[in-house]
């Protein structure tokens, strides 16, 4: 039994507030709950996008100062000129080509003459045809590749030129006569490193409480390479 009124009074107080405080903290539990996943999936999807397109984002770092100072790095291009004669049974297969325009590749005997003697694959190459010979362009990264064919006379030439590893390196960051294989490389590449930064952004909305200087910098970001862009227009 209570002494008087005022006990009971705490007693009953005492106990709405608590009963109150853990209505609050069921409360918050899920809220923080949802907070701590969301973090967590920033962080994995910031370290999973950012694993998977280091390699790359090293690649067309370091190549694009290269390609901006392409003037300044010279290279000798090594021309390398090959000559044999086609088979007097397969330069007869010639004949049965046009002698003006485009087909979509050389008969199939003729290709597997050249991958085994030339170890130059023109599979899917387009040919161009005139009376006087059969040309196939074969380009390349870092460099260029032809090869021609004399409808008279069977002689095939190859000419392979390359201009250096740094020739290469700046190709592929173009994209230039890479191939699909490259072509989807870069694609996937990209969506992760879009992956990356939106994940980083997240990260950077996250923390900013904690860290004032976050969004300055943040907004000096963009507008760096903005205002150079609209100056160098001008």
């Amino acid at each position: 039994m209570y002494r008087d009124a005022k006990d009971i009074a705490d007693h009953t107080g005492t106990a709405l507030s608590g009963d109150k405080s853990k209505k609050r903290r069921g409360k918050s539990k899920p809220i923080a709950q949802k907070t701590g996943f969301w973090k967590k999936q920033a962080r994995v999807w910031h370290w999973v996008s950012g694993a998977v397109c280091l390699a790359g984002m090293l690649l067309f770092s370091l190549t694009g100062i290269t390609l901006n100072h392409a003037s300044k790095i010279t290279a000798e291009p090594r021309v390398i000129e090959t000559r044999l004669e086609l088979p007097t049974n397969l330069l007869q297969m010639l004949e049965k080509e046009p002698t003006d325009g485009y087909t979509r590749h050389l008969p199939t005997d003729i290709r597997n003459w050249i991958d085994d003697q030339l170890d130059v694959s023109v599979t899917g190459k387009r040919v161009e045809w005139t009376e006087i010979d059969a040309y196939v362009a074969l380009e390349r990264p870092g460099g260029e590749a032809w090869l021609t064919i004399d409808r008279e006379t069977g002689e095939v030439i190859h000419e392979l030129t390359t201009r250096g590893t740094i020739a290469l390196l700046n190709d592929l960051h173009k994209g230039r006569d890479t191939g699909p294989a490259w072509i989807w490389f870069i694609d996937i590449f990209s969506v992760a490193s879009v992956i990356f930064c939106l994940t980083g952004l997240w990260l950077l909305q996250i923390h900013a409480a904690k860290r004032p200087s976050t969004w300055p910098l943040t907004v000096i970001g963009f507008l760096i390479p903005m205002i150079l862009a609209v100056i160098s227009r001008h």
